[in-house]
């Protein structure tokens, strides 16, 4: 038995463990800011598992250590989920790591726990086969993400010793490898208006009347921005909306929208906040009674810390010819003896500030399918747990490699 053959059926041998460790998992409610259960059962599996440490930092995130090499390789999850929304859209309980037909189901079990589970199993895989080489690989489940994509790296890679070679983004690729992703912005567009009685509407302006006609412009923009041939058109959406009224009866003096920007190759921050001001600009509305800003993210994590950003996540994408994007696609073929698909993320993740903000190269590969983030129907096949603990436990010698 070769190596890769190898590492394949270690991995089939842990296939219960990691079952059950991420069934675990999912029975404990972790949104953002609310993760520290979740954490304390990931630490509880690292030390039962053989890493070499395990700690938790001062925002939150778990990290488990294996070796003390020359090239640092970084593997992170993040362990926060969203919520359930509405509670009667689920045929089962999201909370019970409900397992059928070597399918489990729940909350978090494709976004992204199941990236969590493989990874430790990993490590273990990397003990029992005396995998080490001259490498330090640090095992991560970052908190806060779905919160604000990327801000638990912005502090590791900004305020911690942590500087690695590379990074893993274990995020749902449905076992492909994606180098990329398009970029995000966050912002609001506050609108004045001059109140006075419902009766008379035309003794005042109306709020909502201004807030909508910049809104129809919104709307025409997204059907202007460009594309890119890998990552695709970049968006906008108003995702949001509220007004302010002194009574039902009487017109509103403020409103609010919320726009949710998706940047492509090409697209800043400077140009898209310059095509919000001439959307403004497009609806007639009188500059003067509008404020556009980009949003900040200041939300303590569940220990108490505050790290505060700015909602703009950087597009990033890793060229395909590049070393590390050929060290993942090399240890793909050795593991499974077939060519990957190389692809790309539709939504946002980690590297939106592993790469797109810190130039570190980021690269993905991930357990279950992300059509099933966020769903009433998330699950993971106990297939993909196997194989991607195979890939992260080989990952890390086929990089290292001369």
């Amino acid at each position: 038995m070769n190596l890769p053959e190898e590492i394949l059926q270690q991995a089939e041998n842990y296939s219960e463990e990691m079952t059950d460790f991420l069934r675990d998992l999912i029975r404990i409610p972790g949104v953002s800011c609310e993760e520290e259960g979740v954490i304390k059962r990931i630490a509880e599996e690292m030390k039962k598992t053989g890493f070499d440490t395990v700690k938790t930092d001062e925002m939150g995130n778990i990290i488990g250590k294996i070796g003390d090499g020359k090239t640092v390789i970084a593997m992170d999850a993040h362990i926060d989920t969203v919520d359930t929304g509405n509670i009667d859209e689920w045929e089962w309980d999201p909370f019970e790591g409900k397992f059928e037909d070597n399918i489990i189901f729940g909350r978090g079990a494709s976004d992204q726990l199941a990236g969590m589970a493989s990874m430790v199993y990993a490590g273990k895989i990397i003990k029992d086969l005396g995998l080490e080489n001259d490498y330090t690989l640090y095992v991560v489940g970052s908190v806060q993400e779905e919160d604000c994509d990327g801000l638990c790296w912005q502090y590791i890679l900004s305020e911690t010793d942590i500087q690695p070679d590379c990074v893993v983004i274990t995020e749902p690729t449905n076992l492909n490898i994606y180098r990329g992703q398009r970029g995000r912005m966050e912002f609001g567009i506050h609108v004045r208006g001059v109140s006075c009685h419902g009766s008379a509407p035309e003794r005042g302006e109306n709020a909502i009347y201004r807030i909508s006609r910049i809104a129809l412009e919104i709307e025409k923009l997204n059907d202007r921005l460009k594309s890119d041939p890998f990552l695709g058109k970049g968006t906008v959406t108003v995702s949001y909306g509220e007004c302010q009224t002194p009574s039902l009866c009487a017109v509103p003096d403020g409103a609010y929208i919320h726009l949710d920007r998706r940047l492509t190759a090409g697209e800043t921050k400077q140009s898209a906040l310059a095509e919000v001001e001439d959307a403004v600009k497009k609806s007639g509305v009188d500059p003067d009674v509008v404020k556009i800003e980009i949003l900040q993210y200041e939300r303590p994590s569940y220990t108490g810390f505050t790290y505060p950003t700015e909602k703009y996540y950087p597009v990033w994408v890793l060229p395909e010819e590049s070393p590390l994007c050929q060290k993942a696609v090399t240890t793909y073929r050795e593991l499974f003896s077939q060519e990957p698909f190389v692809d790309k993320w539709t939504f946002s993740t980690n590297g939106i500030a592993t790469m797109g903000i810190h130039e570190v190269p980021t690269i993905g590969f991930g357990p279950a399918n992300e059509i099933y983030a966020h769903t009433i129907n998330e699950q993971v096949p106990v297939d993909h747990l196997v194989k991607a603990a195979a890939w992260y436990a080989l990952f890390p010698m086929i990089y290292t490699e001369k």
